[in-house]
């Protein structure tokens, strides 16, 4: 049965209210009908008595029940924005958040002060995102993104093409619990944003982080740590002579994460905040080695 353009947005906000509230479920409406129809919000206020297409029709109830079922808007819409750029996301990477514009805010300005075509290393990339916010804005930059996942490789690989940056960014398959690959060679500076949710808090996430995304890139062990002890410990030496490294962590874990890169020779340079004043990042700088 064919409906018009309003009545669609009327009955999915409707039916989103109970579980979105208001304003998000008419956020989530707009969304979601701009997707099916491939109109603008203008374009759609401008038609709402129009009558949609039955495709249409039939595309907005599914996009809607899978949103009643609490699937995240993001994979509903297999794309989402961060740092100025709108990147393909599917289930087999993480959902890029604000959160994570600390680390990338950090690993750019300190990718803007290294000498000429820095290298450098985005470990447990998933969607690419930090990574390919650091390509964009450090023009010189050769980036490297890297994912034990071969699902999100190919997700990260669609992002690369997306935004032109084929020239630049590269992507392979890297164990960061393991030793890293011979071939990488050496970088300026690393960046993760690696798993960081201690297993036994893996059942007690909101919902839809865990029934949507994915386990591999969320769990970090018994304290949530085994990620960053790894990396530190085995990653640490693809870094050049005072090479950098740039880690995202969990809320609470900063004091942690400083302690294990000052066991492997790293010098604190920042700690910084998100959006919210919860502290979410550190850069540190590797030790000149004592000869």
């Amino acid at each position: 049965m064919v409906k018009r353009y309003a009545e669609l947005y009327t009955e999915a906000r409707r039916l989103l209210i109970p579980t979105e509230g208001q304003e998000r479920a008419g956020m989530i409406a707009r969304e979601l009908l701009c997707a099916v129809s491939g109109l603008r919000q203008e374009e759609l206020l401008a038609r709402r008595d129009n009558y949609a297409g039955d495709e249409v029709c039939q595309k907005m109830e599914t996009c809607v029940n899978r949103a009643l079922t609490g699937e995240p808007l993001a994979y509903i819409l297999e794309e989402w924005d961060f740092f100025g750029m709108t990147l393909y996301v599917n289930r087999d990477v993480l959902i890029p958040r604000d959160d994570t514009c600390a680390v990338t805010e950090l690993a750019i300005l300190q990718s803007l002060q290294l000498e000429s075509d820095p290298r450098i290393l985005d470990l447990c990339t998933g969607s690419g995102c930090v990574g390919l916010a650091i390509a964009q804005r450090v023009k010189d930059a050769r980036v490297t993104l890297a994912d034990i996942s071969r699902e999100a490789l190919a997700v990260a690989k669609k992002n690369v093409t997306a935004q032109k940056l084929t020239g630049r960014v590269s992507c392979v398959q890297a164990d960061a619990l393991g030793q890293p690959p011979a071939f990488l060679g050496s970088f300026d500076l690393i960046v993760s944003n690696p798993p960081y949710v201690r297993s036994e808090e893996m059942e007690i996430l909101e919902p839809s982080v865990r029934d949507f995304e994915p386990h591999l890139a969320l769990d970090g062990g018994d304290d949530g740590l085994d990620f960053y002890r790894a990396i530190t410990r085995n990653y640490s030496r693809l870094l050049k002579p005072e090479g950098y490294l740039c880690y995202e962590f969990g809320m609470g874990q900063g004091n942690a994460v400083c302690d294990i890169l000052e066991s492997e020779n790293f010098r604190i340079l920042e700690r910084k905040k998100d959006f919210r004043q919860i502290e979410r990042a550190v850069l540190a700088q590797k030790n000149r080695e004592e000869e």
